[in-house]
């Protein structure tokens, strides 16, 4: 299977290849040319499949350079890391109602289903394509993706990793564990903006010339551990595989049933992938978008216009404070009839004037399977007490803004049908928030609410947060967001 850019169909590349480039040279993402199907048979199999055999079995349909041995030995080395029975449990809270845990895994966050995966077929994909130069790396994070990438590509051979932040937009948690980060091969930097400046900064070094000259001429490659790496959105693509196949296994559903997704979204890679899974065969009824109140994608599948000129605001999900939703631009080349053309120019509006429209068709295409909903900061702290005291059931914030925007949509259409919550974060990664919605009292620091969050609830602190604080601080810098191309250049002249 070739791989396509959605801005220049004529771009045509291995599975490999797009793993190792990240971003196509035009800017940009590598698509499959097709999208595989899985049939009755097929999901008769994956039932009886562990975790790791599931997604080896989806990701050899459209990694096709890649043996399904070869792709089983890396899914059992990855998910060997994460703590509990089950890399990603669907738990049941309420009578037709689920949520899907995706934060088991070495970081406690939902990107760790991708990151512990990715660097196994990068190197690989180094070997397969004869790439000889090091690969660099290039991360920029709203809090999670960071960390994930960070703990995935620490020592990884022929690899470095250099991974940008907002100094001010990450919580108390994800900025210990990124600044606190072990690895010969890694590097952290705050960033004086938010996170669409990092990422913004992070895509236009991909596409400068002269920079990759430079890096080159210093033994480096770029690639990406962002969701614009079709490496990192393959792998996500397969918990909506095995999140349906655990519900037929159950009984909870048969064949053919659809059932909702809520999943909490910023750079709209996440619920891609669940779009993806429909596309496959899963059984998908509605992809209910979550946001917070940074709710530009709510106010663009109610209207067809993007438009980033918006007020940002700092929430306590802040990996969903995003204005610039990267994958979108995927979603829509599908939906655009994959007109390159059309993407282009939408993608350069975007840059130029911060805005574009899609057409009315389009629109009405799209609200068949997706629908839209945000939630304020009462909303999500109103949510995090509910739950915990209805059901016993403690979440994070982004998980929270997902079930408030759940809830609205239940209220509104009616639809029992059954329905999943994707839970992205382990409550402790946002103690501060977290405690204050079921205790009714902020805690400003961090190792202090954690404590209190513990005590109030009886929750386990999961492992690889509860020592942290014992951790040596080894990355403190904060730079100018207009100086990241400088930073990334001197790091590999060391």
């Amino acid at each position: 299977m070739k791989y396509i850019s959605t801005r220049n169909k004529q771009i045509k590349v291995s599975a490999a290849q797009a793993i190792v480039s990240g971003l196509s040279e035009d800017g940009g993402l590598f698509v499959p040319e097709e999208f595989p199907k899985l049939t009755k048979a097929d999901f008769d199999e994956l039932i009886e499949m562990s975790y790791a055999e599931r997604v080896a079995k989806v990701l050899s349909m459209y990694l096709d350079d890649y043996t399904y041995e070869e792709l089983l030995g890396y899914t059992e080395k990855a998910y060997s890391r994460f703590y509990g029975e089950d890399p990603c449990p669907l738990v049941n809270v309420d009578e037709g109602l689920y949520v899907l845990e995706l934060w088991h895994g070495p970081t406690c966050a939902f990107k760790d289903m991708a990151l512990t995966m990715l660097p196994h077929l990068l190197s690989a994909a180094r070997k397969k394509t004869g790439e000889s130069s090091k690969t660099l790396i290039l991360v920029a994070t709203s809090g999670d993706t960071g960390k994930a990438a960070l703990e995935g590509f620490r020592d990884v051979e022929g690899t470095d990793i250099i991974v940008f932040y907002p100094s001010e937009g990450v919580s108390d948690m994800q900025k210990l564990q990124m600044m606190t980060q072990q690895g010969d091969n890694v590097f952290v930097c705050a960033i004086e903006g938010n996170f669409d400046d990092a990422q913004s900064a992070v895509k236009r070094i991909f596409t400068d010339k002269d920079i990759q000259s430079q890096l080159l001429a210093n033994g480096y490659k770029l690639s990406s551990a962002n969701s614009i790496n079709w490496g990192r959105l393959a792998p996500q693509i397969a918990y909506y595989v095995s999140a349906y196949c655990d519900m037929l296994s159950s009984g909870r559903i048969n064949y053919g049933d659809k059932v909702n997704f809520c999943v909490p979204s910023g750079n709209f890679g996440n619920i891609l992938a669940g779009y993806y899974a429909s596309l496959m065969g899963v059984g998908v009824n509605r992809l209910i978008c979550a946001s917070n109140i940074n709710n530009v994608l709510t106010d663009f599948f109610n209207t067809g216009e993007y438009d980033t000129h918006r007020q940002f605001h700092k929430t306590m999900s802040p990996s969903m404070d995003i204005l610039i939703s990267s994958n979108l631009e995927r979603l829509l080349f599908e939906f655009s009839g994959r007109d390159d053309r059309l993407i282009a120019q939408r993608m350069d509006a975007l840059k130029k004037d911060g805005k574009y429209k899609i057409s009315q068709d389009e629109l009405q295409r799209l609200n068949r399977i997706f629908s839209v909903g945000y939630a304020t900061e009462t909303d999500t702290c109103e949510v995090i007490e509910n739950c915990f005291e209805v059901y016993d059931y403690l979440m994070d914030t982004h998980t929270a803004v997902a079930m408030s925007v759940y809830n609205d949509y239940y209220e509104t259409s009616g639809d029992d049908r059954a329905s999943v919550v994707v839970s992205t974060a382990n409550a402790y990664k946002f103690p501060c928030d977290v405690y204050d919605a079921v205790a009714g009292e902020y805690v400003e620091d961090a190792k202090k609410a954690t404590k209190k969050l513990h005590s109030f609830t009886g929750e386990e602190v999961p492992e690889p947060l509860a020592d942290l604080d014992k951790k040596e601080i080894r990355f403190t810098k904060i730079i100018d967001k207009n100086d990241i191309a400088d930073e990334v250049i001197a790091y590999t002249k060391k």
